[in-house]
């Protein structure tokens, strides 16, 4: 099963098990959280309904992206200015899919 889902002003598609990184969620890493903005599900070609459906998932880390560098010049004015950014994201593991879970036997091992 699939659903397609919105957060943080972009949609992903997510299945149960898939790894995610979309922009900062508050929690830490190893707590649960819910996104319930669900746009579409479905399984294959069939659609079904999302009136009270959400998507389990789990934190698996905040991190940083990669520098972006913004630079700025006027010509002849000897003006630059040179600036970084780096955007805060979070990782998830989408664990199911409204009351669907992922089964252990099918999960990946825990890292120690």
């Amino acid at each position: 099963m699939f659903a397609i889902v919105r957060t943080g002003g972009k949609q992903y598609r997510v299945a149960a098990g898939d790894k995610i990184v979309v922009d900062k969620i508050d929690g830490e890493a190893g707590s649960s959280v819910e996104l319930g903005d669900v746009l579409l599900a479905g399984e294959g070609a069939e659609l079904r309904s999302v009136e009270g459906l959400t998507v389990a998932a789990e934190i698996v880390a905040q991190a940083k992206g990669e520098k972006v560098i913004v630079f700025k010049k006027r010509r002849r004015h000897n003006y630059r200015r040179r600036n970084g950014h780096r955007q805060r994201h979070t990782i998830l593991r989408i664990v199911g899919i409204g009351g669907e879970t992922r089964s252990a036997d099918t999960a990946e091992p825990a890292q120690a």
